[in-house]
């Protein structure tokens, strides 16, 4: 199975979307650079020096800056599911009736990435990520 281990949502305003889950939820929110499109990174429960979640059933998320609707359509609420081969794991996409959009990125420190729409129309993301378990 692919389990689910990260969260994404859009945002407009940086300062105010960490603003409001800071203070709503007490998630901690680390602003990355331009370098990797204005991603802020949250974590939704207390972490390791590594930024793991210690306890299980948990996962952690990120907001990415909204663009332009014309040109990056579907700017919802997804979710990331982890897999052990991104490649063999678009294949499946594909051949069960979905769509991968485009291809693989690297996540400096991470992984690899890609979003895709399942049957449905909904947008997700697979990640492979460097440090396998």
């Amino acid at each position: 199975m692919n389990p689910v281990v990260h969260f994404e949502m859009p945002y407009e305003d940086k300062n105010r979307m960490a603003k409001f889950y800071e203070k709503a939820f007490g998630w901690k929110t680390t602003a990355l650079g331009a370098d990797v499109n204005e991603y802020v990174l949250v974590q939704t429960g207390e972490t390791d020096e590594k930024g793991m979640l210690k306890k299980t059933n948990r996962i952690n998320g990120g907001f990415y800056k909204k663009k332009d609707p014309k040109e990056w359509p579907l700017q919802y609420p997804s979710v990331v599911l982890a897999t052990s081969d991104i490649k063999e794991s678009m294949k499946k996409i594909t051949a069960s009736g979905g769509r991968v959009l485009g291809e693989p990125v690297e996540i400096k420190g991470y992984g690899m990435y890609v979003s895709f729409l399942d049957t449905e129309g909904n947008r997700n993301s697979l990640m492979e990520p460097f440090m396998k378990e």
